[in-house]
């Protein structure tokens, strides 16, 4: 059985390329099935899609990087040639301990950021529900999660990390002297929004207000911080009256335009914008950011504050890395097993049928009334003859080097002295 894993993150591929690869998680069944079904032999498969990754994990007979890599192209609508320039492709230990770095938080734009164990967990979860879940890539991600939590609670991986929802704050602070003063619109109402809404929250701002497609999710995550629902068909007319927007929805297209950021900022007379945009694809224009009285940052432009404080983090690194180590021996070595069990099948079912046909043989003595103890010396004799035939053999033929190994595996499997 091999296993592999196929991506691209933060770090190999530009924010709109990966955006052409964003799949939602309560959608990710019928995507799972379209994978499967264009292999001949149907993979084990999970996929795990973030704002910053998405990477296919696979397991099967024999690895099928280059079709893996050809199904993610044509998914997104890109050339595979041009996609191949921004993938990693992995397999077996070098696949699970990348899987295990990604849980543990060492892989992320935030290093330490626990959002990420959260968001593979949901992903498992949603393979499981589409059967694509197989035996080995199950024992690969309950090994993950192991791993993480051990990661976690040994070290201090997470002491000093500035998550995202953080980082949108400070800068905030570094543009507006008193968030007090901030009116804050919030777009979406998904775990990214919610945390940082919890964070603004803490500045007291002067409002919240959350714009969402539905109100009744919109209603629930505003009664957590007192604040105003409105519609987001609204949001074009009523842009102006915020002087923060924090957006992260699942929409395939954006949903603030050039356009309506334009006219807000007449309506504001010049008056600046903070504007952060969290959802991958995009949900504001990339234009906006041309414009002069506007703070546009997207995930990627957080990078540089959210790696703060990474010296501090260094020694808990390395304690983390040699817990993956461990973790990565243990799962190659059940892998090897797991190549043994076919043979390990066949030498039961053989033993089987010569015990089965050695006691019929003793029982039709018996039942003649021969004597108990010459029966049993028979079926001992029985035994012993059939499990030595093949090894006896061995010794008689090939030439000298072969019979020279025959001998050594001999003397490994039946003649070592137990302790």
């Amino acid at each position: 059985m091999a296993v592999w894993a196929l991506g691209i993150n933060h770090t190999t591929a530009p924010l709109d390329l990966r955006g052409r690869f964003a799949f939602a998680v309560d959608k990710m069944e019928p995507v799972l099935h379209g994978f499967r079904q264009s292999l001949a032999r149907q993979p084990e498969v999970a996929l795990i899609s973030t704002c910053n990754r998405t990477e296919i994990y696979c397991a099967a007979e024999n690895p099928e990087l280059e079709h893996t890599l050809d199904w993610l192209a044509h998914s997104g609508g890109v050339a595979t040639t041009l996609l191949r320039q921004h993938t990693y492709s992995l397999q077996d230990g070098l696949a699970a301990r990348h899987a295990f770095r990604v849980a543990s938080g060492l892989d992320s734009m935030v290093l330490g950021e626990p959002q990420i164990l959260g968001q593979m967990k949901d992903a498992i979860r949603a393979a499981e529900a589409a059967g694509s879940l197989g035996t080995t890539l199950n024992q690969l991600f309950q090994r993950t999660f192991a791993v993480a939590k051990d990661v976690r609670t040994s070290t201090e991986i997470g002491a000093h990390s500035i998550s995202m929802a953080a980082a949108v704050v400070r800068l905030a602070g570094q543009i507006f002297e008193d968030l007090g003063q901030v009116k804050v619109l919030f777009v979406g109402a998904g775990e990214m929004v919610e945390l940082a809404a919890t964070h603004f929250a803490a500045k007291a701002p002067k409002s919240i207000t959350i714009a969402n497609r539905t109100l009744e999710r919109g209603e629930k995550l505003a009664s957590r911080f007192g604040a105003e629902v409105m519609r987001l068909a609204d949001l074009p007319d009523r842009l102006h009256e915020f002087d923060a927007v924090v957006s992260c929805t699942a929409s395939t297209l954006p949903i603030i335009g050039l356009g309506a950021v334009e006219r807000a900022l007449k309506a504001r007379r010049r008056r600046p914008m903070f504007m952060v945009d969290l959802a991958v694809p995009r949900d504001i224009e990339p234009e906006v950011k041309a414009l002069e009285d506007v703070y546009l940052y997207t995930v990627d432009d957080l990078a540089s504050v959210v790696q703060t404080a990474q010296a501090n983090r260094q020694a808990a690194v390395a304690q983390a890395e040699a817990i993956i180590d461990t973790g990565v021996q243990s799962f190659v070595h059940w892998m090897e097993q797991r190549g043994s069990v076919p043979l390990i099948q066949q030498l039961n079912a053989q033993a089987d049928e010569w015990r089965t046909l050695e006691l019929a043989r003793a029982r039709k003595l018996l039942a003649k009334g021969e004597d108990v103890d010459a029966v049993l010396e028979a079926l001992s004799k029985g035994l012993t003859q059939k499990m030595l035939h093949g090894a006896m053999a061995e010794l008689r033929v090939g030439d000298a080097q072969a019979r020279e190994h025959t001998a050594q595996a001999i003397h490994k499997l039946f003649l070592r002295k137990e302790r």
